[in-house]
């Protein structure tokens, strides 16, 4: 949910399209039906993040009365008066959670990232940032991409045997938790990737959380 209002004071989402962590709380933000504006960065402006919160990290959430936050997970407890996310939950299966997304993230991000930079979320300038920047750890895109079968079956394998048996409606619950909205922001890069297909349960699993979040990938481009 992204709205477009002429009302003062309306709360601002600062964020990339891409980004899971921002993902995460676009998703949270929908679940909790809160309105805001919504704010796509060029990746390659520093200076706004860091006038903003003394850091170029996004997503940067600008509540009504000017005060800006980083961190994704804060950021929606802090929204979440109702504990309509169940944090209870998530700090019960903290650990787990944090190993399934580390499993999750290095395929994820190996595979997408060299389709990311040709969606409309980046321009020339933009792009050749993004790219020098993340070539750095991960490595040339172009060897990327031609390791993506690697990529893909590493994916579905850690889907297959980590996510999969846990999944039925919701991670370990019966309703939806923070857990999943972590775990689907992770996973929704990869509807970029034209060659990936998730199983069918997976993806039943991803658009149930869709339904529920009410969560449209680009919608800021289409509006």
């Amino acid at each position: 949910m992204s709205p477009k209002s002429g009302r003062l004071n309306l709360m601002k989402l600062y964020h990339y399209v891409h980004c899971p962590f921002c993902v995460r709380v676009r998703m949270g933000l929908g679940f909790l039906a809160l309105p805001y504006e919504s704010v796509v960065l060029p990746y390659d402006d520093e200076e706004t993040p860091l006038k903003l919160t003394g850091k170029k990290m996004l997503p940067i959430f600008e509540s009504d009365d000017g005060i800006s936050q980083n961190e994704s997970l804060d950021i929606l407890k802090k929204l979440d008066s109702k504990n309509l996310l169940n944090w209870d939950f998530l700090k019960k299966h903290q650990s787990e959670v944090d190993s399934l997304l580390s499993l999750i993230s290095s395929p994820v991000h190996s595979l997408a990232m060299p389709y990311w930079i040709w969606t409309p979320e980046f321009n020339e300038k933009s792009r050749h940032y993004f790219q020098s920047k993340k070539e750095i750890k991960r490595g040339p895109f172009k060897i990327l991409v031609k390791n993506k079968n690697q990529f893909t079956n590493e994916i579905k394998n850690i889907l297959e045997n980590n996510l999969l048996p846990h999944c039925q409606p919701f991670y370990k619950n019966s309703t939806l938790s923070i857990v999943d909205i972590m775990i689907a922001s992770h996973l929704w890069g990869l509807f970029i990737v034209p060659e990936f297909q998730f199983d069918k349960e997976v993806l039943n699993y991803l658009l149930r959380i869709q339904a529920l979040t009410k969560f449209n990938y680009h919608e800021d481009f289409w509006n």
